[in-house]
């Protein structure tokens, strides 16, 4: 037991690659490892992560702390940002507000839609047959099981892997229309390589809205952000008085590669006011997947 003891502090150095087999699965979970529905079959335009355990959290990152391990069960999730097409199709169906981006050119069809609201990204979500990921689901999504970076793995980021500020500029040097060039702008979904498990942008190009509230760290969250898929303060109630805020991911075009880690954690007021250019994607369970599979309700999602 000694030796297990050994590995499971190692989880918490930010230099550990920590192969989470089933055995300590068992050591940290209670003894045995959770029950969780296996993946639904194939849904058009997500993703399937299986049920398990991966390390969350960089010690390196004060909002980030603790880096541990936390188990979660089987969901699916988009494989790219929801796009100004995709949300403008729920616009005209009436199932979604008017919302968007405020900047010349950033409403193009296959950009990711940017300017929306947590509630505008919540509502979409939903009118999809979907719903928002969870933080923890996100972040697992974005870095795989053993803590890597970015979704790519741990080496540094570059525009050819994400769209994010560097030398050249903002936005990889992809120039704003109109005033202000130099505001840099996203690019259109997938325009980067896939990261683990196939999914595009989870690095860089938008910010994206996650369910959860946001704690400023995992340890001022406590019980409710650790163990067996944390939904974070509040339990994700509709208020949460002690912590106002909502979680967005991801970095963007307009941030350096800092932003752009797999860790990295950035709060706002749900109703986005004031104003940030702010994306989305969705998530679902594994009913909701089969449901999806099924064919109702229709969307790409």
């Amino acid at each position: 037991m000694l030796c297990s003891s050994k590995v499971l502090q190692s989880i918490g150095s930010r230099r550990a690659h920590v192969a989470l087999g089933p055995w300590l699965v068992a050591l940290r979970f209670g003894g045995s490892s959770p029950i969780s529905p296996p993946c639904a079959g194939p849904v058009a335009g997500m993703a399937c992560v299986e049920a398990g355990a991966f390390v969350r959290g960089d010690d390196s990152i004060e909002a980030a702390t603790p880096r541990e391990a936390v188990w979660l069960s089987t969901y699916y999730i988009d494989v790219y940002e929801v796009t100004n097409a995709d949300y403008r199709g729920c616009v005209a169906a009436g199932a979604c507000a008017p919302a968007g981006p405020r900047y010349a050119g950033f409403d193009r069809d296959q950009l990711p839609v940017q300017g929306i609201s947590w509630f505008d990204a919540d509502r979409y979500c939903q009118a999809a047959g979907k719903r928002l990921p969870t933080e923890a689901q996100w972040e697992k999504a974005a870095r795989g099981t053993e803590g890597a970076t970015y979704p790519w793995g741990n080496q540094p980021a570059t525009c050819e892997r994400a769209v994010f500020a560097d030398r050249s500029g903002r936005g990889c040097g992809r120039a704003k229309r109109g005033a202000h060039p130099e505001t840099g702008q996203p690019w259109p979904v997938g325009s980067r390589p896939a990261g683990v498990y196939g999914l595009h942008d989870m690095a860089g190009n938008a910010y994206e809205w996650v369910a959860d509230w946001g704690a400023p760290s995992y340890g001022a969250c406590g019980e409710a952000c650790r163990g067996i898929d944390p939904r974070g303060p509040c339990a994700g109630e509709s208020v949460c008085a002690a912590f106002p805020r909502k979680v967005v991911r991801g970095g963007s075009w307009y941030w350096g590669p800092g932003r752009a880690k797999a860790a990295s954690r950035r709060f706002h007021v749900p109703d986005n006011q004031p104003f940030h250019h702010f994306g989305f994607r969705c998530a679902a369970t594994p009913e909701q997947a089969r449901r999806l599979g099924a064919g109702s309700p229709p969307g790409r999602g």
